[in-house]
């Protein structure tokens, strides 16, 4: 059995944290008796220089007819000057509208290895375990805006936040999916204190919350959650929030882990599912051997959890990240006294090769 996967290596670092990510999905899937075919293709900028568009037609395509996309990272200061419309970073708001893309899902799990990496004391941060569920379709990322209007003589713009309660109750309701295969928790994230949409996500949560009680949900306001995060993010088990909330905290949680480069994410809708680390291009040290492949290699996973519904797949690469890292081996934003550094295609051959041993 083989599987079609959109491959968008993209731009900086994208490319090279791509290839070690197929090396261990292809591994993987072999230990059962399958495969998959990828079919690259371009976006972002890359796909700029070539087409003069960061979501080419024959990209959007491919990623309907694939099993899943599989995604690195795009943009660059090259692109930063382009017009508005045009930049790098529209391919993956495009993707998401195209595919219908609701949901997106970025775990933060700290090892007992990487706990000293991180900028919190190691007792506060091992054995973390968080999944920030972010609604990835609506609000002010997709709401009209306007920029660059001159009113009397001054420079004005807007954004417009906006949800409905349908869009509200099914990102909550994956979230209390979700919180069944784990803890049973969700804390839900919102400014109702201040904002109109945040009121509407607060009665809508709650409502749902009665039909649910084996679920214990609670209710934070965004900042309060920012600091709770650094305080005690032990007390975390699924966190729901809307698109702008959900991107700021999502970033803030994976520092927790010690590198931002350790990260995974799952977007999922109705359509092909999309899989990337949370991390950007990184072009200074593209083509470097620097990058740290991790947080795609772990996006593979989830893409084999959720899109292929290979579990024990995803479950050999996760157990094989965590066995190399146990073994001391990082790349430079992981290594510490006593690891050895090894580069990004070293690190794509070590969990291959563990994925044989397990």
């Amino acid at each position: 059995m083989s599987y079609d996967v959109a491959v968008i290596g993209g731009d900086g670092i994208g490319p090279e944290i791509v290839a070690e990510a197929q090396r261990v999905l292809q591994a993987a899937l072999k230990q059962y008796g399958k495969s998959a075919e990828f079919t690259s293709c371009l976006a972002g900028g890359a796909a700029i220089d070539a087409v003069g568009h960061p979501l080419p037609k024959e990209t959007l395509a491919a990623a309907h007819k694939a099993d899943a996309v599989l995604l690195g990272a795009v943009g660059g200061p090259q692109w930063d000057t382009v017009e508005p419309e045009l930049r790098a970073e529209k391919a993956i708001l495009g993707l998401r509208q195209s595919l219908e893309l609701y949901a997106n899902l970025r775990p933060i799990r700290v090892p007992a290895i990487l706990a000293e990496r991180s900028p919190l004391k190691a007792e506060k941060v091992t054995g973390v375990d968080i999944l920030i569920v972010r609604e990835l379709s609506g609000g002010i990322y997709y709401g009209e805006r306007q920029e660059g209007a001159v009113q009397d003589g001054v420079e004005q713009a807007f954004d417009k936040e906006s949800y409905s309660v349908p869009e509200i109750e099914r990102i909550t309701r994956f979230a209390f999916r979700a919180a069944k295969l784990r803890r049973n928790k969700v804390t839900s994230v919102d400014k109702a204190n201040v904002l109109a949409t945040s009121r509407l996500w607060r009665r809508t949560v709650e409502k749902l919350a009665a039909t649910e009680p084996e679920i214990k949900v609670n209710h934070l306001y965004v900042d309060n959650c920012a600091m709770q995060l650094i305080l005690a993010p032990k007390q975390f088990d699924v966190i729901v929030t809307n698109n702008l909330f959900g991107d700021i905290l999502s970033d803030e949680a994976a520092v927790i882990a010690g590198s931002i480069g350790m990260l995974p994410s799952a977007s999922i809708g109705s359509g092909t599912g999309l899989y990337e680390p949370i991390h950007g291009s990184a072009p200074d040290i593209a083509g470097r051997g620097l990058a740290n492949p991790l947080g795609t290699i772990l996006s593979a996973a989830l893409l084999l959890r959720y899109s292929l519904k290979e579990e024990a797949a995803a479950c050999l690469i996760e157990a094989a990240v965590d066995k190399v890292l146990e073994e001391g081996y990082g790349t430079i934003d992981l290594v510490q006294s006593g690891m050895t550094q090894v580069t990004t295609s070293e690190m794509g051959r070590l969990v291959e090769r563990q994925i044989g041993k397990i």
